[in-house]
């Protein structure tokens, strides 16, 4: 899954983007509205963290034109230290998704978050099967043939994604979408440095095959 946390309050958005990368979401942050509508419209993100008060451009705009782009299809969750029932009102018919009012318990922000991220896209089934090889996404455990595999967070999210495809090749730029931040260099060679880790942990005999020119599949 990846997010975007648009939030002016440095400490706090460093410290949920961390927390949700240890939950191996791939996660971008910005500091200001102008900032994180411009990279809401470029990259794509399943759920976007939204403060209301932002600097520059109101959140409450970054919500309404992320509605109605019907090229993105992230969902939105405001976070905001406004909480009445009447500012959450407010706030879901300006299109937000969600909304969280400062404080809150982080558990409820990571299920929150994992819960847009499922309306995002098609549902998937809990379990992922293929070769072999079993993925849970949710109690985030991998095995093949019964043998449980020690995945780091991006071999995790890679194998995730060749086994949505159901045998279909994945390309590098979906891959590198999907398991990575903004911050990677595509042309890095990080990609294939987690692939081939992925591949020695899965073993003989090989499932994942590189297709020239396209990416990868299982």
């Amino acid at each position: 899954m990846r997010v975007l946390i648009v939030e002016d309050e440095p400490s706090l958005a460093a410290t949920v983007a961390e927390g949700l990368r240890g939950e191996g979401m791939a996660v971008d942050v910005a500091a200001d509205g102008d900032a994180g509508l411009e990279m809401a419209t470029v990259h794509g993100y399943d759920v976007i963290v939204l403060d209301r008060d932002l600097p520059v451009i109101h959140g409450d705009e970054i919500c309404a034109r992320v509605a109605d782009d019907p090229s993105i299809d992230a969902r939105v969750l405001m976070l905001t230290a406004m909480g009445q029932v009447s500012d959450r009102v407010d706030g879901l018919s300006r299109g937000a998704d969600d909304y969280l009012a400062k404080p809150f318990a982080y558990a409820e922000l990571v299920a929150r978050v994992r819960a847009l991220g499922r309306r995002t896209r098609p549902a998937a089934p809990p379990v992922l099967h293929r070769a072999g090889v079993s993925l849970d996404g949710r109690l985030r455990t991998a095995s093949r043939d019964g043998r449980a595999l020690a995945l780091s967070p991006k071999e995790f999210g890679v194998l995730e994604e060749l086994l949505k495809a159901d045998g279909a090749p994945v390309t590098t730029a979906h891959l590198i979408e999907k398991v990575w931040d903004a911050h990677l260099d595509p042309f890095s060679g990080v990609l294939k440095v987690v692939v081939h880790g992925l591949r020695r942990k899965i073993g003989d005999p090989p499932l994942i095959s590189t297709v020239p020119g396209h990416g990868y599949r299982i």
